[in-house]
């Protein structure tokens, strides 16, 4: 199982902000957005990630997160000419995929809870049990016409459609910038015609498994936030939720080097240069405190 994040993209609902930095790399409260897509994929247990980054902004990435091997990954970037859609990231990624199922999730989607069921979905695609090819989420949402919604029959709860960015939505169930596909996904991509926006829609694209049964939707339940941080308003409120926990908690959301450490990507020796190698900071204070309490246990 490999992971895409797909950071591309012009962040127009975002200007002024992104005219210099892209949305990506914004602040949620302490850390860069891209951290947080970043920690979902490894708390998956992926260690192979490909970031689709634009042109300009791919310098910034890589300077910001290196190879990856500080956190006990192995990151590659890739660059999208111009955005054309969701599923154009599978054709990007083509190479990268060498025919491997893959974890996609959006660059500026923040999840957090209990991944377990996430986990599960990996093994799950892993398994392909009874045919299965794909799998997406749906979650409640109170403006469900700036997602793509899907549509389940009242009685058996199957799901009959997925419609992109409706005008009038049949269900309040969007489904959030986290997609399970197998390796035929680069290849159904191309076999896709742009919709009117001009776009690869990733609507489509889930749709070519649904027709097929193979498609799995797996409502994601309510102690899971999920916060597209894609607005003004949203990015406010992301950076709101993130520092009311970790001020509360006293632990970090989405600090990759301690879930590099908690998943076995690195050993204490490595975790202990990478916090010599790390600015004096309030940072620095906590991943010692993460140390102490590991060895410790």
């Amino acid at each position: 199982m490999k992971g895409i994040i797909l950071a591309g993209g012009a962040g127009s609902r975002l200007y002024p902000l992104t005219s210099v930095v892209t949305k990506q790399l914004q602040p949620i409260y302490d850390k860069p957005m891209i951290y947080y897509p970043i920690s979902l994929l490894m708390m998956c247990g992926i260690k192979d990630i490909l970031i689709v980054t634009t042109e300009y902004d791919q310098p910034f990435f890589i300077n910001l997160l290196g190879d990856g091997s500080r956190f006990g990954v192995n990151l590659q970037f890739k660059i999208q000419p111009e955005p054309k859609g969701i599923a154009q990231a599978y054709l990007i990624g083509e190479e990268f995929l060498e025919g491997q199922d893959s974890l996609m999730v959006l660059g500026d989607n923040l999840f957090h809870g209990n991944f377990s069921s996430f986990r599960a979905a990996v093994k799950q695609q892993e398994s392909k049990e009874g045919g299965l090819k794909a799998q997406v989420f749906a979650y409640p949402v109170t403006d469900p016409e700036r997602y793509g919604v899907v549509e389940f029959d009242k009685k058996s709860k199957e799901v009959k459609s997925i419609v992109e960015k409706p005008k009038n939505p049949k269900s309040n169930y969007a489904i959030p910038g986290l997609y399970l596909m197998d390796g035929s996904a680069p290849e159904r991509a191309k076999n896709q015609k742009p919709s009117s926006r001009g776009e690869l829609e990733i609507t489509n694209l889930i749709q070519s498994y649904l027709d097929e049964g193979s498609l799995r939707v797996e409502v994601i339940s309510r102690g899971m936030a999920w916060l597209d941080t894609g607005t003004p308003q949203s990015l406010l409120e992301a950076n709101s939720y993130i520092a009311t926990l970790e001020q509360r908690q006293g632990f970090k959301v989405a600090c990759l080097e301690e879930i590099g450490l908690r998943m076995g990507f690195v050993d204490t020796g490595h975790f202990r240069k990478v916090i010599n190698e790390t600015p004096n900071s309030p940072y620095r204070d906590y991943l010692n405190v993460i140390l102490k309490e590991y060895e410790e246990d």
